[in-house]
């Protein structure tokens, strides 16, 4: 496995280029989210990524955030569904307005599509290529060469996984799980409940093949602990109360043993 190293320093080079705070976070001519999915699955994701490999504080993930990617064109970017970067500050000064790859000095290294109408076509490389700005499928390819490239439709549940090999998308093998080493975590459909909705979820998992707790469920355990904890200390006070009934039944004082 190799060894993990943090993200590059910005150099004098591209302190000229813009920043997050030079570029526009929002677009009012784009939508919001199209469904209630789009803002659960992301969440889900978020709370059970928990990569081995990297220290947490440098971890970051996020949804719906821009992600800037062309220094020679500053105003072009994707808005995935959900990403997950290694190496780059967990969080920064006021929080992420956007994300610049030429500030950050690293890529994604898996992103997560979440099929809808609108961008089915682009999400899964379909439309017609050398457009400018390029589509979501060949800026995640060829520019930013994410390694991991994920597309979920929860119209039926059907999961795509693509590993970048040679600089191009192969479609990963049949199933529903996938393995990345890197991680040493793996990435998963599960079937439960989450934000009161039971249904086929993406969501992370450990090299024992077990479900990285959300936050609920952390906080479930935990409660389920304490609760136990109270137990076992009310039954060993009664132990110890009927032992003290019985010892002095048959005469003798305990406070004298």
């Amino acid at each position: 496995m190799n060894a993990f190293k943090p993200g590059l320093p910005i150099t004098p080079a591209n302190l000229s280029l813009p920043t997050m705070y030079d570029l526009p976070s929002e677009n009012p001519e784009e939508p919001g989210l199209p469904d209630q999915f789009h803002d659960w699955q992301p969440q889900l994701l978020s709370q059970t990524f928990r990569p081995l490999a990297v220290p947490p504080d440098q971890v970051l993930t996020a949804a719906d955030l821009n992600v800037y990617y062309d220094p020679n064109n500053p105003r072009y970017y994707k808005r995935p569904d959900w990403f997950a970067v290694l190496g780059v500050p967990r969080f920064v000064d006021g929080g992420r307005l956007s994300y610049v790859r030429w500030q950050e000095g690293r890529s994604p290294i898996i992103v997560v599509e979440l099929l809808s109408p609108n961008t089915i076509e682009e999400d899964q490389g379909l439309t017609l290529r050398g457009q400018q700005p390029p589509s979501k499928w060949e800026v995640y390819e060829q520019i930013l060469q994410v390694p991991y490239y994920v597309l979920f439709n929860r119209i039926g549940d059907t999961l795509q996984i693509f590993r970048l090999e040679s600089g191009l998308y192969y479609k990963e093998q049949q199933g529903s799980r996938l393995w990345i080493p890197e991680l040493q975590i793996g990435l998963g459909l599960w079937t439960g409940t989450f934000a009161d909705w039971e249904r086929q979820w993406l969501r992370w998992y450990d090299s024992d093949g077990q479900w990285i707790s959300s936050e609920q469920e952390k906080i479930a355990l935990e409660q389920q602990r304490a609760d136990l904890a109270e137990q076992r200390a009310r039954q060993a006070e009664q132990r110890a109360e009927a032992l003290a009934q019985r010892l002095k039944a048959a005469g003798i004082d305990p406070e004298n043993l």
